[in-house]
């Protein structure tokens, strides 16, 4: 399938030939919802803590009779209904990282940029470049192509003064090519390619 190559004034600058196995698939909305919990799920810390009745500080000397009292049998404050006691079935330091077989994270990152391209929201530039660090001339730039929500991915290595000028705009995210994920790419309107991570990512499914 052919696509439109465009330049990052608005111009027209040819067009290039993309695979149908990795553009042009009928996206599946299953696929990309499990890719999207795996991302999601591995970047939690999983560093809460809370201490159990073994962590906390205090005596275990028996604090009241055993009888006479008129309450409960104690003998050890450090029980979870005292205040100052342990939690219990608190949370524990842990990964909550899922499994997700390899080939379907690839599937799935198919079956986003399928799913830009079925729903018009995939724009393929030239390339990214800018001549200085100025966010105003990149945001006159990105204005011109209608972007306000947007993904940009340029080649293996970004522009300086571009990522520069685009980190300051709201909206606009740009990575390299080797950075795309389905959870950047869904988060956003709008996916733009560069001529270059194009060509990366047909090599990369090939």
């Amino acid at each position: 399938m052919e696509l439109k190559i465009k330049t990052l004034d608005g111009g027209d600058a040819g067009s290039v030939a993309v695979s149908e196995s990795v553009f042009g698939l009928e996206p599946r909305a299953d696929i990309m919802a499990r890719m999207v919990r795996y991302q999601q799920m591995k970047k939690m810390a999983g560093t809460h803590k809370t201490k159990t009745r073994g962590e906390v500080t205090g005596t275990t000397k028996k604090f009241l009779r055993q009888k006479g009292s008129g309450g409960a049998r104690h003998g050890n404050k450090k029980v979870p209904q005292f205040r100052g006691g342990g939690r219990a079935f608190g949370p524990v330091v842990r990964d909550h990282a899922i499994e997700l077989p390899k080939k379907i994270r690839a599937l799935a990152l198919k079956h986003a940029l399928s799913s830009k391209v079925k729903n018009d929201n995939l724009i393929i530039l030239d390339d990214v470049t800018a001549a200085a660090p100025k966010t105003a001339l990149v945001k006159k730039q990105i204005s011109g192509l209608g972007l306000q929500s947007a993904l940009i991915i340029s080649g293996k290595e970004v522009d300086e003064n571009f990522a520069k000028a685009a980190r300051n705009i709201v909206g606009i995210d740009v990575l390299p090519v080797q950075g795309i994920n389905v959870l950047d790419v869904l988060r956003r309107d709008t996916l733009v390619l560069t001529k270059a991570a194009v060509d990366a990512l047909e090599e990369r499914f090939k």
